[in-house]
């Protein structure tokens, strides 16, 4: 077991290495960097008569000093190679660096970022598996029937329907859009949350987070629910299921205490990967829709802006934290399942 830990922590730096090289690599080449944008932002400042920024003289346009400085300012005085080099020093120190335009390290900046990708995502991932989980089963157990088609359509119906367009139509509906005003707009909680009991923080929480992680949600039930519909249909044709039948045992028996266990097994192996994936795979278009500012708006105005330390810092920690997830999912193999040996997952 420890050999096979081993090996894939090893082959995580090369993963890690690979995915930081294409990306520096084609940040060299994106127009419009930091330095240009500050730039542009210097000559509007200077052409609205304000003092451009920076420290530097104001004057009509930006002469070669001016873009030296800002240069030096970015770090992008140096070659590319040493630029390179000094990141992924950085990063194996776990040194993530400072934001060019926000005036804070970018681990300051995911920490503030967290509580509101964590809310969606905890939400999401609970709700999603407490109902899909028993109508996964129920659909398997009344396979074909009536109630079978109906929920499947349901389900596929929202899977087909974005995200963002659902969030959209609820907030015609119940954000005061065009019909009812039930819920708030933005945030996470009310403004005079701080003032609120107990029993009101938590409501008025519960009210704010209500439409962002239905929107959130509806998308993400077709896939748990016919992954477990037809994990319990290939566990109830074997013939273990026969041989169980045959002894006499109760229909319920042979389900929740023969065919139960061994169906879940592949819901159970992804619940390591599900549940950090829900932390970090938040709908950009969701948070912006709800106005929360959470880790998917942070990387997308990272990426407009070209504020390069978070846009790598976080691409960093993403990817490190989705290898070590999928090592765990592994493992789960393994201690779910003692019929799986780690020579079969190495090969």
């Amino acid at each position: 077991m420890w050999s096979y830990i081993l090996k894939r922590i090893l082959l995580m730096i090369p993963t890690l290495v690979g995915v930081l090289t294409l990306t520096f690599v084609v940040i060299q080449f994106v127009p419009g960097g930091p330095v240009e944008q500050a730039v542009h932002d210097l000559r509007r400042g200077q052409s609205e008569g304000g003092g451009g920024g920076f420290g530097l003289r104001t004057h009509s346009g930006v002469d070669a000093q001016q873009v030296a400085q800002l240069k030096a300012l970015y770090g992008f005085d140096k070659p590319p190679l040493e630029r390179y080099v000094s990141m992924l020093g950085k990063f194996a120190r776990f040194d993530l660096g400072d934001s060019y335009f926000r005036h804070q390290s970018v681990w300051s900046l995911i920490v503030s970022k967290l509580p509101v990708s964590i809310s969606i995502g905890l939400w999401t991932f609970f709700i999603t598996y407490l109902i899909s989980v028993p109508l996964g089963i129920a659909k398997a157990v009344k396979n074909g029937s009536k109630f079978d088609v109906a929920t499947s359509l349901v389900v596929l119906v929202g899977f087909a329907i974005p995200g963002f367009v659902l969030g959209v139509l609820l907030l015609v509906l119940f954000g005061g859009g065009s019909f009812w005003q039930l819920f708030p707009l933005r945030n996470l909680t009310s403004d005079n949350w701080a003032t609120l009991s107990l029993g009101g923080k938590i409501l008025d929480y519960l009210w704010h987070i209500t439409l962002p992680v239905a929107a959130s949600v509806v998308g993400s039930f077709a896939i748990i629910t016919m992954l477990t519909k037809n994990a319990f249909l290939d566990e109830i044709r074997k013939q273990y299921v026969l041989t169980a039948r045959a002894k006499g045992l109760s229909e319920r028996r042979v389900l929740w205490k023969h065919v139960f266990r061994n169906a879940l097994l592949p819901l159970i192996v992804g619940f390591p990967a599900a549940f950090i994936g829900a932390f970090f795979t938040g709908s950009l278009l969701i948070e912006t829709l709800f106005s929360l500012d959470g880790l998917g708006l942070l990387s997308y105005e990272s990426v407009v802006r070209r504020d390069y330390p978070v846009v790598l810092g976080t691409l960093y920690l993403f990817t490190l934290i989705g290898l070590a997830t999928k090592l765990v999912s592994d493992l789960c193999y393994v201690w779910v399942d003692p019929r799986i040996q780690f020579e079969q997952l190495e090969r």
